[in-house]
């Protein structure tokens, strides 16, 4: 190549990057204040039971969340229908010219009815929202400097990556989020790569910049401790793990359709009775509902016992599907790691149990099993693995990260179980064309 058609190239490459930039930072600033809106509604518990107590104040809480979740859905219905849910098989289907990202209508629906939502204390995560409201605005500025269709699907996988780093302080783990997760849809070159790379650190810096940093997650854990001989502990972790990610796929289209059928013959009585189990639970025992991002470090640091455990197991399952399926905006990620840590230390205390010589730490099983559930329900290990290190900080967890994501992403495989943003993405073109 020529140096004069070089340098129009590296100009053409400029400036596409100027918009990365700008996506970034604008995705950053937005998910920032979105999540300290979110942490500071979230404390209304707190405001509640400094005035109210027994009976009244579980009634009381369970009032709040009917509303808010009623609320949510009605502005869902309403103004954005596209926004329920996590919006990352939005996204996709977007790349594929399946769907369309209306984003005048998708971020501020995702925006407020996101806010009521997940600070109601229904079991769902920040980061679908903050993915969604990242690829609207990549979308926005896409329209308004009128951009080619390729590289527009290259600033839409970078706004949702960066929706993604912000929401969960992860720009690596997010950057391969789209280069694992959207391997189909991505237009893979040089220029769409690094205009996602470049849009994930922007995220992350803005973010904190405006004081909206992601929920701390880390884990005083002293990663390494894993005695060499006894890593093949954690295959059958990963198979469990696998099995229970395909159920998990399973109970959220079930529930999603069973959601659906309510809306049809009484609307609004599905998120109604929803909200008020969920909001008497967050009032009376707030372990069983949110997110799970607390639950997460606070079983990273002192793990229950067994009993509990499993009872968790149970109840968080049956609410992260119900809660997914109400047709609020909300993300299963966070969910899913909650999800994962319950399961995780309850196969690591029994192998603790049965081996008590060899130096197994649940802690090193829960930690694992949040990647391996997330691979075994999205298929993405390789993300598994980045996302679990970088949340919690424990990189020397790199090596049972690995076999665990990889172990549940196989079994998964082989039970027949396919990647959640494929099936729900299927799912919604399917009622789109009735």
């Amino acid at each position: 190549m020529s140096p004069p058609f070089r340098r129009r190239f590296q100009a053409v490459d400029a400036s596409f990057f100027g918009l990365a930039i700008l996506v970034g930072a604008l995705v950053g600033a937005v998910g920032g204040y979105f999540h300290q809106t979110i942490d500071w509604l979230s404390q209304w518990p707190g405001w509640l039971q400094g005035e109210l107590h027994g009976a009244t104040l579980v009634a009381a809480g369970a009032l709040v969340t009917m509303i808010c979740a009623v609320l949510s859905v009605f502005l869902v219905r309403r103004f954005a229908p596209e926004a329920a849910g996590s919006g990352v098989q939005e996204i996709e289907g977007a790349m594929e010219d399946k769907r369309a990202v209306i984003w005048h209508r998708v971020l501020p629906v995702k925006f407020v009815a996101g806010v009521l939502s997940i600070s109601s204390g229904l079991v769902l995560g920040r980061e679908g929202p903050t993915i969604h409201i990242g690829a609207s605005i990549s979308e926005a500025v896409s329209r308004g400097f009128r951009v080619a269709l390729a590289d527009r699907k290259s600033l839409l996988a970078a706004g949702a990556g960066a929706g993604l780093a912000c929401a969960f302080n992860a720009p690596v783990a997010a950057m391969l989020f789209v280069t694992e997760e959207m391997r189909r849809q991505f237009p893979f070159s040089f220029r769409s790569y690094t205009a996602v790379a470049i849009a994930c650190i922007l995220a992350t810096v803005a973010a904190q910049w405006v004081g909206g940093s992601a929920p701390d997650l880390r884990i005083a854990y002293e990663a390494g401790l894993v005695p060499v001989p006894w890593l093949i502990a954690f295959v059958p972790l990963g198979v469990i793990v696998g099995a229970l990610g395909v159920a998990l796929n399973a109970g959220l289209l079930r529930c999603a359709d069973f959601s659906s059928a309510c809306h049809a013959r009484l609307p609004y009585a599905y998120p109604a009775v929803l909200g008020l189990i969920v909001g008497g639970l967050l009032v009376s025992y707030p372990l069983a509902v949110t997110g799970g991002e607390s639950l997460v470090q606070r079983f990273g640091d002192v793990p229950p016992g067994l009993g509990l455990l499993l009872i968790l197991v149970a109840v968080r399952f049956v609410t992260t599907t119900t809660s997914y399926a109400s047709g609020v905006p909300g993300g299963i990620f966070a969910p899913i790691l909650a999800l994962g840590m319950c399961t995780g230390l309850a196969v690591g205390t029994v192998a603790h149990l049965l081996i008590p010589g060899a130096g197994l730490d649940p802690v090193a099983f829960g930690i694992a099993a949040m990647g391996g559930l997330f691979a075994a329900s999205v298929h993405a290990p390789t993300v598994g693995v980045v996302l679990i290190a970088e949340l919690t900080g424990t990189y020397g967890m790199l090596l049972p990260l690995a076999i665990v994501c990889f172990t549940a992403h196989i079994s998964a495989k082989w039970l027949g179980g396919r990647p959640i943003y494929e099936q729900l993405l299927e799912r919604t073109l399917g009622q789109s064309g009735r």
